[in-house]
């Protein structure tokens, strides 16, 4: 009886490695733009449900997270598990922030992009000149199995990336934004998660009655227009271009202010030029991996803001002028 039970054994054994060896070679085949295809299709389709922790600046936070796709249109709900209790419902572009311990709601508008994934690269950056893309090994995350996906820039003006991708689904269910030093300097992990679920309208409800609650709603940036202008750097680090121009009204300012977005395909930085003189507030800030530098220029304030490097930004808003 003893000596079936360790065939069983041996046979389950001999299969689950059968199976994992067979699945690292389907990895190792696949390209890794491939992979990043698939990973921008999962990121935009997937429904999930599961904990992540989020690190920055040191700190870690676990949230709760819930995500649906219906209709084009993206259900989340991102409950924080310590602290005050926030929580962020989002249909669409509508973003509630609820904070329950001030009975307090904070309506925004947000873009597209995802709550937790902003900053994932697509198959549209241009590997080979900035940056390098390869497949390092397997790993498990949460449970699953994953093959791990290594970007590493060129030089020091932009970030590396480090993804963990689902094998089965090519979901991202950890990311790592990679400073010089090669630690990381933001993650988003992962601690469990059931993908392509049934998500019931009920775990994308508040889980508390706001009807009571103050409700403020955050002012958005009026877009006015797509605009010429005779701003631009006279120094763009290497592979960076202007890939978007307009003029925009941001909250709480009714002057026009100029927005340059240049980008290599994967890191993007957003210089905003108002008038403005003010020299005490030159200088640089950070928060996690984004650095922005703000510089005087012509009777202008210039900013430039974006998950890179302070160098890079530092770089671009010091070298903007009027051709």
């Amino acid at each position: 009886m003893q000596s079936s039970y360790f065939r069983v054994l041996l046979w389950s054994v001999l299969i689950a490695a059968q199976f994992c060896a067979g699945a690292s070679a389907m990895a190792d085949r696949v390209d890794p733009s491939d992979w990043l295809n698939r990973m921008g299709a999962a990121v935009q389709m997937t429904s999930y449900e599961g904990t992540v922790i989020r690190i920055q600046d040191g700190k870690a936070e676990a949230l709760k997270v819930v995500h649906t796709v219906s209709d084009g249109v993206i259900h989340e709900k991102v409950v924080a598990q310590e602290g005050n209790g926030l929580e962020i419902i989002r249909i669409g572009n509508e973003v509630h922030c609820i904070l329950p311990d001030r009975k307090s709601v904070l309506v925004e508008e947000w873009d597209d992009q995802s709550t937790l994934f902003s900053t994932l690269p697509s198959s549209e950056v241009r590997f080979g000149s900035e940056y390098d893309v390869s497949i390092v090994r397997e790993d498990r995350v949460a449970g699953r199995q994953t093959i791990l996906l290594a970007i590493r820039p060129h030089d020091g003006y932009r970030y590396g990336h480090r993804i963990w991708l689902d094998i089965e689904t090519a979901f991202p269910l950890q990311t790592q934004l990679i400073g010089e030093d090669g630690e990381a300097i933001e993650q988003v992990k992962f601690a469990e998660i059931s993908l392509n679920k049934e998500i019931q309208a009920a775990a994308l409800a508040p889980s508390y009655s706001t009807e009571n609650f103050r409700w403020f709603n955050q002012p958005s940036r009026h877009v006015s227009h797509e605009l010429e202008t005779e701003w631009h750097s006279r120094n763009l680090p290497q592979g960076f271009r202007a890939v978007l121009v307009q003029g925009e009204k941001l909250p709480g300012n009714e002057k026009a202010v100029t927005h340059i977005v240049y980008s290599d395909g994967l890191a993007n930085v957003s210089v905003f030029i108002a008038p403005g003189d003010d020299q005490s507030a030159e200088g640089p800030s950070r928060v996690g991996g984004s650095n922005s530098y703000n510089a005087i220029i012509d009777g202008h304030r210039v900013t430039a803001v974006g998950e890179v490097p302070a160098i890079t930004v530092e770089q671009i808003a010091t070298t903007m002028g009027l051709r």
